[in-house]
């Protein structure tokens, strides 16, 4: 059963759902909160979180017949591109689950494990996007001409995620993969990683990036930062 709450303010919704987790959560739980003054984004860094915004966190309890765990970041990229796409359709989703228009970056997925719990952050920037970044960013209000009410938005974006999980639990990862591929850039785009650049080759059956090399030979990426190139 999904339950959202939500907080005026709180230092960051992966922290609070954590705490609630080794507490004992059930799944379903969602947390929202108008203003973070912690945010977390991947590998450590920092998340701004100016008002009107989505900054909410939902629980996952990984059972034993469940596909991998890290899986589920397709399933959460999955579920908020559909969303997104209501208001802003030209989006897409880059590797592994952050949302793009271009190169520019509207919304990101942290996942966080604890125990059997998986925690899964969301940060859209629906109203506005952070100022000073060394790379591109947009928002909902800028594509679409209307931020769409971060509450609203939270019950639509529940919805779309646990029917999107319960298909990855009752059909594996094949379907996720596939809504995941037709969401993505296509193949041939030009990416930078930490492991050299190269042109998307889609993904492998769990999810790994295919990154095809300058001289033809194929390398599977299953972590780091990826950029578009040539935008």
């Amino acid at each position: 059963m999904t339950t959202i709450r939500t907080l005026p303010e709180t230092a960051s919704t992966n922290d609070d759902v954590a705490t609630l987790a080794r507490d004992g959560a059930p799944e379903g739980l969602w947390l929202r909160a108008e203003r973070q003054t912690g945010g977390k984004g991947r590998q450590g860094r920092a998340w701004q979180s100016p008002p009107g915004n989505l900054y909410a966190s939902t629980l996952v309890r990984i059972g034993p017949a469940d596909p991998p765990a890290p899986t589920l970041a397709l399933v959460a990229a999955v579920a908020l591109h559909e969303v997104v796409a209501i208001y802003a359709p030209s989006t897409q989703i880059k590797w592994p689950n952050d949302l793009v228009f271009g190169n520019a970056k509207l919304a990101g997925i942290l996942l966080e494990r604890h125990g059997d719990a998986v925690v899964i952050g969301f940060g859209v920037n629906l109203a506005a996007y952070p100022e000073g970044l060394d790379r591109p960013v947009t928002s909902l209000s800028d594509l679409a001409g209307m931020a769409p009410e971060p509450g609203a938005f939270a019950e639509i974006l529940a919805e779309s995620f646990a029917r999107w999980l319960g298909r990855w639990r009752a059909e594996g990862l094949a379907p996720v993969r596939r809504a995941w591929l037709a969401a993505a850039h296509p193949p041939g785009t030009a990416l930078s990683t930490t492991e050299g650049e190269g042109l998307f080759d889609g993904i492998d059956e769990i999810g790994a990036l295919r990154l095809r090399l300058a001289d033809g030979s194929l390398r599977l990426i299953h972590a780091g930062d990826i950029f578009l190139l040539g935008d």
